[in-house]
């Protein structure tokens, strides 16, 4: 029982939901769930509780209401000793200076400048499909969208660091929820060098970056990284890091679970193609027709809901807080995971259906109710240019190609730090 409002299960039992935790944190977080309802307490430690809160009023009291009262939880200390202080990690000043700083490169007047370049890398690869062949669509969008990033933010040409890079982040994925689990004294930089599949993955992604910093030809967000003074070396890194990872790992999700999702709907994938034939003509998409594609957006938002990149966010409690009637007391973690609220049947009828429709004008939800890029002032900054990108890709390839999963073939999911396919995701490419 535990705290008021709260169920969950006793001490002895919850360490056999620890030992699912570490093997499958998703799964446990359904099973829960389904056990104990909206608002589960699990005992962590002796005098510490874990809390798992699944409404749409749980994410509004602790992201935004309350949200002083909440620092990113110790979760996050395997990643914060990989990524550095970048703003995924950081807290307090750091975090407020480094916001300052990167938060102007992703106003609206840049991100339409950004347009042209997203089209053009998504063209590109478009162009080296050859009809008929069955590609790995997960790595494929990664190498895009690394693309995308390494030239609009950073001027650089990044496509070839692709395989690698998600080779580097897959291990270090892994090793950072292996660390979630481990004494905090072992979440150290120098503690995964040690460890030869880490310590490789690190040296790789230190090295990609130090061409970034040190080989590009500009890039806006680089340029205002280096020009505002506030970061000596080691900052620059982590927050070159944290933006090529943040900014190329989610979309590519994103995109991957949406041709999946277009590939077991059809319906929804003709009204799509019908849509970008009528508004962009056989013209290329541009920046201005964005607000012309509400069913290309709609596909996305619902792909993002159903398959939120950032399938969890957890903090630690500062004080004693009452969140929507369950008493969470101070030094308590909390997890919101969108991935459940996303699901929440009181909020979502039919919420395992894909129905874009939901996200089309006229249709209402609780604010709080959809969290692709979490809540409140640590919402991700990135999140306009992450749209603009996903909707400018999926238009651009919609305008001429269909990708069909191989029949057979179930893509399953891997959670770690972000929600993605596992795997090879096999596509055929149809030109249209």
């Amino acid at each position: 029982m535990g705290e008021r409002g709260a169920q969950g299960p006793g001490a002895v039992e919850a360490f056999r939901w620890w030992g699912r935790m570490a093997w499958n944190p998703l799964d446990t977080y359904g099973a829960l769930a389904r056990r104990y309802g909206d608002a589960v307490r699990v005992p962590f430690g002796r005098n510490r509780a874990f809390f798992l809160l699944s409404r749409p009023e749980h994410a509004e009291r602790i992201l935004v209401a309350n949200q002083d009262n909440y620092v990113k939880a110790f979760t996050y200390r395997p990643l914060r000793a990989v990524l550095g202080d970048g703003l995924l990690t950081s807290e307090g000043e750091t975090w407020r200076q480094h916001r300052r700083v990167v938060q102007p490169v992703f106003a609206h007047r840049h991100m339409v400048g950004f347009a042209p370049q997203m089209v053009d890398t998504a063209a590109q690869a478009v162009g080296r499909w050859p009809d008929g062949v069955v590609l790995d669509a997960a790595g494929e969008l990664r190498r895009l969208t690394l693309g995308i990033v390494g030239r609009a933010l950073f001027g650089s040409q990044l496509e070839g660091e692709a395989e690698r890079t998600g080779q580097a982040l897959e291990a270090l994925q892994r090793g950072a929820v292996v660390g979630t689990f481990m004494p905090g004294a072992t979440a150290k930089r120098s503690v995964y060098q040690r460890v030869p599949r880490l310590g490789s993955a690190l040296e790789y992604l230190d090295g990609m970056v130090q061409r970034v910093v040190g080989g590009s030809s500009g890039g806006e967000l680089l340029r205002l990284l280096e020009e505002s003074g506030r970061f000596n070396e080691a900052e620059l890194r982590d927050e070159v890091l944290t933006l090529l990872l943040a900014g190329h790992e989610t979309t590519a999700a994103s995109l991957a679970w949406t041709f999946v999702l277009l590939s077991k709907y059809p319906a929804a994938r003709d009204r799509l193609e019908d849509e970008v034939d009528e508004v962009l003509g056989g013209g290329e998409p541009k920046a201005e027709d964005v607000d012309r594609l509400p069913w290309t957006k709609a596909v996305l938002s619902e792909a993002m809901r159903l398959c939120p990149p950032a399938w969890t966010i957890e903090r630690d409690a500062l004080e004693d807080d009452v969140v929507d009637g369950v008493e969470v007391p101070a030094g308590s973690t909390v997890a919101v995971p969108p991935y459940l609220i996303h699901r929440n049947a009181d909020v979502w009828p039919n919420p395992e259906g894909f129905q874009p429709e939901r996200f089309m004008s006229g249709q209402k939800h609780h604010r709080y109710a959809y969290l692709p890029f979490g809540g409140g002032r640590r919402i991700c900054v990135g999140a306009g240019f992450a749209m603009l990108e996903a909707t400018l890709v999926l238009a651009t390839i919609a305008r001429t190609h269909r990708l069909d999963l191989v029949p057979g073939v179930a893509v399953s999911s891997r959670a770690e730090i972000t929600f993605r396919p596992a795997g090879v995701v096999p596509m055929r490419v149809i030109r249209r």
